[in-house]
């Protein structure tokens, strides 16, 4: 017989606070090999620092307000209002703001074997 972990069910007053990025609240509900889930909470006005997720592709889903994402390859920014999906590839420098008027929310699936989170001093060179 298989030994197997249980379902587990992880209740908003459960998740942790996890990974700082200054401008952002980032909060895991768990985390196994290859896996991390949780969510971000961004406030309104907020900018993020620039940070990149290691070897690890992200994953998440905007349940509120507007996610606004400034990152390598793009020029100006991109807004994911509630409702959209944002893929991160790994190592890619971004960071993150709301310029909404209520706090947005996303839900979070990392996935890769990488640091979860590294912060960094400055921006990425502009996209040519």
């Amino acid at each position: 017989m298989v030994d197997r972990e249980p379902v587990r069910v992880v209740g908003d007053d459960e998740l942790v606070a996890a990974d700082p990025t200054e401008g952002m609240l980032r909060r895991r509900a768990f985390e196994v090999p290859g896996l991390w889930a949780g969510q971000v909470v961004t406030a309104p006005g907020s900018v993020s620092g620039w940070h990149h997720h290691d070897s690890n592709t992200s994953m998440l889903y905007v349940v509120r307000g507007v996610l606004r994402l400034e990152c390598e390859g793009v020029d100006g920014w991109l807004d994911a209002p509630a409702g959209s999906y944002v893929h991160v590839p790994a190592f890619t420098v971004h960071r993150e703001s709301n310029p909404g008027q209520e706090p947005s929310l996303a839900v979070i699936a990392r996935s890769g074997i990488g640091i979860p989170t590294v912060n960094v001093d400055a921006a990425p060179p502009p996209h040519r």
